[in-house]
């Protein structure tokens, strides 16, 4: 983050946000934590008079090696190519899985990785809908209007 609030209310507000989309979505966790990390040094800047933030270690198999280069996360090990599925549980109920393009930046969770015929398979499906940015349906065929 290259501009942040000067005044700590704010700063805090936002590190309760990172906080939260921390814990609710893994897949940009390793972002998230640098952004979180940035918050944490500008609030001690505010408050502290300049004292860097305490660092926090990472949790075991996250500490990115010796290079001091920056973790592997899921992105790491994700397929270029492909589709993926998305579902959601709400406390209302699951809502429809969303089918998205494997490289999307839309995803919100954890998604499952699935080929091509799942994916046509589940845009069929009435619980199954598209994601509205990255169109998987538009490559995947007109066969599933």
């Amino acid at each position: 983050m290259s501009l942040l609030p000067p005044d700590p209310r704010r700063l805090r507000a936002i590190l309760a946000h990172l906080d939260e989309r921390l814990a609710q979505n893994e897949t940009v966790a390793v972002y998230l934590r640098l952004q979180r990390e940035a918050v944490l040094a500008a609030l001690a800047r505010t408050e502290g008079g300049g004292r860097p933030a305490r660092r926090r270690s990472r949790r075991g198999g996250d500490s990115g090696g010796e290079s001091g280069g920056p973790p592997p996360g899921p992105a790491a090990s994700a397929p270029r190519s492909g589709y993926v599925v998305e579902r959601k549980r709400t406390p209302h109920g699951r809502e429809p899985a969303v089918v998205h393009r494997a490289l999307c930046t839309m995803i919100d969770g954890t998604p499952r990785h699935i080929r091509a015929d799942e994916a046509r398979a589940a845009l069929t499906d009435p619980n199954g809908e598209p994601c509205p940015f990255c169109r998987p349906d538009t490559e995947l065929g007109p066969d599933l209007a």
